[in-house]
């Protein structure tokens, strides 16, 4: 079986971050200030870092949902890849064969290459398989035989599944088809200047016009926004419109925190890793003011747990429960990868029994309702306060 030799990296906590971070650190590359691989947090500081953005999605058949941005989207790994200099070699086929061929190739020649694969198709994800519903995401392959597949996904221990799970995962949809990449070192040279393109970049998104979309979709805006959407209901897309009393409010709730806790790196709406991230930087440009900004961001943390505890509320059984199961299933894939399955599955029949039992006998009645969103209304501009004094901070840390 083509295995990498020695392969450890299990560090990786987000698909995009963790993935090269992992590329990386096979390859011995150290940091010039501290001799430890690049961190996942240096590596989310490079991207664009954090963001607030507030939207929400209605499709046919599916519940309504929040997509809450809680870390720059905006092409984060070519961001990465152009700030450090990294040279990437990608091979992709339509041809399924060629496509393992290829992958076997890149790891008998040392490499650690980076595949692209549905992350509902990976049964360790827990995830149902919805013909409607896709995503391709990076991860590791380290090693590749005809029957067993080693990856580095997310979770701190190495993951195997059977390789043909593995191949139907990456043949899922057309543009991301077998596709494959392999990274050539960084210029680190380039690091100073990677690190203060990646900070532009973050305040860019709380203070300037973004890339796309409505500027009250993005930074201080998008969370005043947020609180008109729950507390004015004649707004064609407020709550009371979108997210009505029910299983649709639920949805809307669970969404929502489910963006802050879970989807991040290391809950909090990862402000704990920027500010990692921010102290590194602070060594690297010798600007001591961007340890005061770390601490600012370190202290929004809080302030975005206590947003999601508003939102699945410890005073509304069910939904306090539905938080920890979320949580929890979580926790048990970083700790335990495949091992924790069966156990992340007998958590999802339990949150769709909660959810069947929210639709039949919704735990609010209309003025509980209005109290709940003026509870979250509230939360978000404490959050909106700390943000506000964090990014204040990080302006005045790059002077």
């Amino acid at each position: 079986m083509p295995t990498l030799k020695n392969y450890h990296e299990f560090e990786g906590a987000h698909w995009e971050t963790a993935s090269i971070r992992h590329a990386l650190a096979y390859q011995g590359i150290t940091m010039p200030h501290n001799g430890k691989p690049l961190s996942e947090a240096m590596l989310l500081g490079i991207s664009g870092g954090v963001v607030i953005g507030y939207f929400s999605f209605a499709y046919t058949g599916y519940d309504p949902h929040v997509a809450l941005l809680t870390r720059n989207t905006f092409d984060p790994m070519d961001h990465i890849f152009e700030r450090l200099g990294i040279v990437q070699t990608i091979k992709q086929t339509t041809n399924a064969e060629k496509g393992v061929k290829n992958l076997i190739e890149a790891i008998e020649e040392g490499h650690a290459p980076l595949v692209w694969a549905d992350i509902y198709s990976l049964a360790y994800n827990g995830m149902p398989r919805d013909d409607g519903m896709w995503m391709m995401m990076p991860l590791i392959v380290y090693g590749y035989d005809g029957k067993t597949a080693c990856l580095a996904d997310r979770a701190r221990v190495p993951l195997e599944i059977p390789a043909d799970a593995l191949n139907a995962a990456r043949t899922r949809t057309k543009d991301n088809k077998s596709k494959l990449m392999t990274l050539d070192l960084p210029d680190l040279d380039k690091l100073p200047r990677a690190i203060e393109k990646g900070i532009h970049a973050c305040l860019s998104l709380y203070t300037e016009t973004p890339p796309k979309g409505s500027k009250n979709n993005f930074g201080f805006a998008a969370l005043n926004r947020w609180v008109d959407l729950l507390l004015k209901d004649k707004d064609k897309q407020s709550w009371a419109k979108v997210f009505p009393q029910g299983p649709t409010m639920f949805a809307g709730l669970t969404s929502a925190f489910w963006s802050i806790e879970v989807f991040g790196t290391g809950g909090g709406a990862s402000r704990g890793i920027y500010a990692d991230f921010l102290d590194e930087a602070s060594e690297i440009l010798g600007k001591t003011a961007l340890k005061e900004a770390a601490a600012l961001f370190r202290a929004c943390v809080p302030a975005w747990h206590d947003l999601g505890k508003a939102l699945l509320s410890d005073d509304i059984a069910p939904f306090k429960e539905t938080r920890e199961l979320t949580f929890k299933k979580s926790v048990l894939f970083k700790e335990r990868g495949a091992a924790a399955t069966d156990d992340i599955l007998a958590i999802n029949a339990r949150l769709m029994q909660i959810k069947a039992e929210v639709a039949a006998d919704f735990p609010l009645d209309s003025a509980g309702v209005r109290a709940l969103c003026e509870q979250i209304a509230a939360q978000i501009m404490i959050v909106h306060d700390c943000e506000r004094e964090a990014v204040t901070a990080l302006e005045s840390g790059l002077v």
